[in-house]
């Protein structure tokens, strides 16, 4: 298992972080090969209506001050949350970080009584998945998204 260094902290999202926010999320989508749909605008651009407001959360890996990864966690009708815009750092890829985002995550999502996370992916992102799969997520049948890029389903009973 690889080791964060201790100099990385996950933080609560401030507006400070915006712009790392919409920078960290644009490019692994479009390095992906993927486009900026609709949703993906509604929220990096509003943050604060789309997730925060709402029940949700984002959480923030920082290094000396510079955020260098970030995850959401959005609340769902059904009592769980979504998992959601995870991305770290080309240069910080291979430290834990993804790992450490879902811990604060689920942390998080069980002191609000969480039944489940739930999080939507592409198969393409295999090493994401592996780490989804690591953590304890299950794939679930295909459900309702907003998302064009989205062919894999996933969910972890709290």
């Amino acid at each position: 298992m690889t080791q964060t260094p201790a100099d990385i902290r996950i933080v609560d999202y401030r507006p400070d972080h915006a712009d790392a926010w919409v920078s960290l999320n644009e490019y692994w989508i479009l390095d992906g090969g993927y486009v900026i749909e609709p949703k993906d605008r509604l929220v990096l651009d509003d943050p604060e209506a789309a997730i925060l407001s709402r029940g949700g959360a984002i959480f923030i890996a920082e290094q000396d001050g510079e955020a260098i990864g970030c995850c959401s966690l959005m609340a769902m009708a059904d009592g769980g949350y979504e998992v959601a815009k995870m991305a770290v750092d080309a240069l910080a890829q291979g430290l834990g970080l993804g790992r450490r985002l879902l811990e604060a995550c689920e942390a998080r999502a069980r002191a609000a009584g969480a039944s489940r996370l739930y999080l939507e992916t592409n198969s393409a992102q295999t090493h994401a998945i592996a780490l989804y799969r690591r953590f304890g997520f299950v794939d679930l049948p295909a459900q309702p998204t907003p998302y064009a890029r989205c062919n894999v389903w996933m969910e972890k009973r709290l």
